[in-house]
């Protein structure tokens, strides 16, 4: 997402910002070798520091209207402190012949040397445990919104399985009761074959009595006219 693309580049950017704001005071007590190695640690960090904002910047461009509002705001301020820092850095270099008198050199700044130093440990050991804290959430919001994604789908098929379900109950009911009609159909068929081969049955009987009674009365009409005289 976005937003927690653009969280994660903040804090990132807020680390690197709590370790120059410490340098320029810093620089401006050291000398030789230890004042040339903590100007390329600034430029380094200044890098970083410059590429987090881009990163910010491109993730803006995709944001909310309400988010990209109000983070543009906080971006500006972001790059006017940073320039700061780079001109407090610059100035350190330029009274660098008149703040580092000899004498001044002592216990007391090397323990304002060691307290810095602890202070820079512990920004980078922060901002270590913080780039690793925010890679494993990243990593388990990926996570959860796969097994949210797998959950939709899973849900979609059950819902299509459900509806090709129903929809196999109801033509079930419908060939169940098509069954039913069928057997009553069946039924008063059955009942009208029954009854017309009563009927059948009873004309062929009547016929029978109605042909043996014209075979009688032909018999009698026979006899009486050519055997009884």
């Amino acid at each position: 997402m976005s937003s927690e693309e653009f969280e994660k580049l903040h804090e990132i950017f807020k680390s690197l910002y709590d370790e120059l704001k410490l340098m320029p005071d810093k620089a401006a007590r050291c000398h030789g070798e230890e004042r040339k190695r903590l100007v390329r640690d600034f430029d380094e960090k200044v890098g970083e520091a410059e590429e987090m904002l881009q990163g910010m910047e491109k993730e803006l461009r995709i944001a909310p209207s309400s988010f990209r509002n109000s983070m543009s705001a906080k971006l500006r301020l972001y790059r006017r402190d940073l320039g700061k820092l780079q001109r407090d850095m610059k100035s350190s270099e330029a009274s660098l012949g008149f703040s580092g008198r000899p004498g001044e050199s002592g216990h007391g700044s090397y323990g304002v040397y060691a307290s810095q130093n602890e202070q820079s440990t512990q920004a980078q050991s922060h901002r270590a445990l913080l780039l690793q804290g925010t890679e494993t959430l990243h990593r388990a919001t990926q996570s959860i919104e796969r097994s949210q994604r797998i959950a939709v789908e899973t849900e979609n098929i059950g819902n299509d399985i459900i509806e090709e379900l129903g929809e196999q109950r109801e033509q079930l009911d419908r060939t169940r009761d098509r069954l039913v009609h069928t057997g009553e159909n069946l039924s008063r068929s059955r009942k009208i074959l029954r009854s017309m081969s009563r009927r059948l049955m009873t004309n062929k009987l009547l016929l029978s009595v109605i042909i043996l009674m014209e075979l009688a009365i032909l018999g009698a009409v026979v006899y009486l006219k050519f055997f009884r005289r």
